[in-house]
């Protein structure tokens, strides 16, 4: 039985903020008490994540403050996620995944496909930037980054045309309006975790886990783990311009993914299913395909 309050940390965003409370409000017979972090990402908003270090800026406090004991557990997006945990920290529980697809916020209003030639897009995103671009090459992207609610200030200030966001982080913060578009996966596959909630907690902390077990959500664990075996596989990180996704069928495991290269020319897209009990290895072997089909990848990952 709970003797205490767990603590857990979260980013100190509002969306952040709001999936702390959303997970924490899955055990309502449990009682938790929520740590906020400002962590390096939030931080360095004024260039690129891949010039300071990647994904791992998001993580990188929650971690150290969970292996110090400072924290029980920590709630990330599951996208933020290095493709590899830190030794000592493991995924606790993946919440059910919400809408994976992203959305594009244009200007007053205005949808992709009316976007004036020329039009300039705010994303700090490689994957985003790619799509777009093979879409209609006219358009100009420029950096964009901190939280939701800044992002769409920018658009609605004109500071930009548009700019594209995940459908999740607009749903947990009811921010989604009539206006906003949602984009197909043919031409915007997402980022490999979009739209999924993980858990984080110490590995030697069983009791916490123990707790936090009946969050996780199997299908979804299965779903999350493909993707990001994958990503493993590929020693991913935000230097890669990738999208990738996979979902159930009955009992079976369905993944794809696409690498999108400086050359559109050399873009690679594999397609790979297995039983839904290899999920991990379904992604692990798609990634090796890739690796052999695509030279611009091999090119890539020699560097």
């Amino acid at each position: 039985m709970q003797t205490k309050a767990l603590i857990m940390g979260t980013r100190g965003s509002p969306l952040a903020k709001a999936q702390g409370f959303l997970a924490a409000g899955l055990l309502p017979h449990m009682e938790f008490t929520h740590q906020f972090f400002t962590t390096s990402g939030d931080q360095l908003l004024d260039k690129p994540l891949v010039e300071f270090g990647g994904k791992g800026l998001f993580t990188r406090e929650l971690d150290d403050a969970l292996l110090r004991g400072e924290i029980d557990c920590a709630v990330h997006s599951a996208k933020d996620l290095p493709a590899q945990l830190p030794a000592g920290i493991v995924m606790a529980a993946v919440l059910p995944r919400e809408d994976a697809r992203d959305v594009f916020i244009g200007n007053n209003g205005m949808k992709f496909t009316d976007l004036p030639h020329g039009a300039h897009i705010g994303t700090a995103s490689l994957r985003r930037t790619a799509q777009v671009q093979r879409l209609r090459p006219d358009i100009t992207t420029g950096l964009l980054r901190g939280n939701v609610g800044t992002r769409l200030r920018k658009v609605a200030e004109g500071e930009f045309d548009g700019t594209l966001l995940a459908a999740a982080g607009l749903h947990r913060l009811t921010l989604m309006q009539s206006e906003y578009e949602y984009l197909p996966f043919d031409s915007f596959m997402p980022a490999g975790g979009q739209g999924f909630l993980a858990i984080t907690a110490r590995a030697d902390d069983t009791a916490t886990l123990a707790l936090l077990a009946p969050l996780n959500h199997a299908p979804s664990a299965a779903i999350l783990g493909c993707e990001r075996s994958f990503l493993h596989a590929l020693g991913a990180s935000c230097r890669m311009a990738l999208a990738a996704h996979a979902s159930i069928s009955s009992d079976t495991i369905l993944f794809t993914a696409r690498f999108y290269a400086s050359d559109p020319a050399q873009d690679a897209t594999i397609s790979h299913s297995g039983p839904l009990t290899t999920s991990a290895t379904v992604g692990a072997y798609a990634a090796k395909v890739l690796i052999d089909q695509s030279e611009a990848l091999r090119v890539y990952l020699a560097q």
